[in-house]
């Protein structure tokens, strides 16, 4: 951990990663409860933000004097501001949270203009059709790839260079709004992503060793775990797709690749903030070799 980002969990971390198991399957087991602890912890403002959906789509009234939208606003407004004072957050990493809620707010803009989703509540805080909420749910998702980066270490081999990375982010979002005019390139995209991306590791530290797995399969999971987040959005009736207008289902499964794209976007957008080290740029406890691991520091994972 840099100890100019040091925060709360940092020293939670410590006196967790401090244990030592009895035996090499207990070492597994306490490993694998870390990566799963660190996880949700990255996850904690989408987490949050997830829960207060789901709560006021069973309890909030119907005919309260504050709209459920207007709600679920400052309360993600409260809780940003909660994460920085109790230090659970970094300002680097709220200056992300600001990004991604102006780029999704504007896309939001443009996506209900044209039919491809609505917001089926009425509230104040919005701007058009749009309730200034959604702008969260998007930064949700660079809260998570910020803190993650952080909070499991990570380092990247043979990461592209900088400029191309921009350039595919730039295509990705102009094609969320062309395709509505010129043929879909999302395939384009894919095959452009796995290029650009396609030899790069992303390192990561769950317990005392780095482990590494692909860095484009790293992209696809936690996609798919915004695509099941979006269908419990939808599900609280947050906002609803052409074809959940008479009842909810689940969402399309071609919005999973609308997710790893823009997800390809939040995550040059955190590199922005938090620049890729090189597994050489390790504490040196902890030095990665560039090509051949050494035994017992670094194992792979895919």
């Amino acid at each position: 951990m840099i100890s100019s980002t040091k925060t709360r969990f940092h020293e939670i971390r410590l006196r967790l990663e401090a244990h030592v198991p009895s035996s090499g399957f207990n070492g597994f087991l306490w490993e694998f409860f870390l990566f799963g602890f660190k996880q949700g912890w990255a996850c904690l403002f989408g987490g949050i933000l997830l829960s207060l959906v789901l709560l006021t789509k069973e309890f909030w009234p119907g005919h309260a004097w504050l709209a459920r939208y207007d709600f679920l606003f400052l309360a993600a407004l409260a809780v940003q501001i909660l994460m920085l004072l109790l230090r659970l957050e970094t300002m680097r990493e709220a200056k992300v949270i600001l990004i991604f809620h102006v780029v999704g707010t504007l896309m939001e803009l443009f996506k209900t203009s044209v039919g491809s989703w609505t917001y089926p509540e009425m509230n104040f805080f919005r701007i058009g059709h749009v309730p200034l909420f959604s702008g969260f749910m998007y930064a949700s998702v660079g809260s998570y790839l910020a803190r993650v980066n952080r909070i499991l270490d990570m380092r990247y081999l043979r990461y592209p260079p900088r400029w191309a990375t921009l350039v595919l982010a730039a295509l990705i979002y102009a094609n969320f709004f062309s395709h509505h005019f010129i043929p879909d390139l999302r395939v384009g995209l894919f095959v452009l992503t796995a290029a650009i991306f396609g030899r790069t590791w992303v390192y990561y530290k769950p317990y005392r060793i780095y482990r590494r797995m692909p860095l484009t399969v790293g992209f696809l999971l936690v996609a798919f775990f915004i695509w099941c987040a979006e269908n419990v959005g939808t599900f609280a009736m947050i906002w609803v797709y052409p074809h959940q207008k008479n009842g909810w289902h689940l969402v399309e499964t071609s919005k999973y690749g609308s997710w790893l794209l823009l997800m390809i976007i939040s995550f040059v957008l955190v590199t922005l903030v938090h620049a890729p080290r090189s597994p050489e740029e390790a504490i040196p406890a902890a030095v990665v070799p560039v090509d051949k691991p050494v035994r017992g520091q670094v194992r792979e994972t895919a």
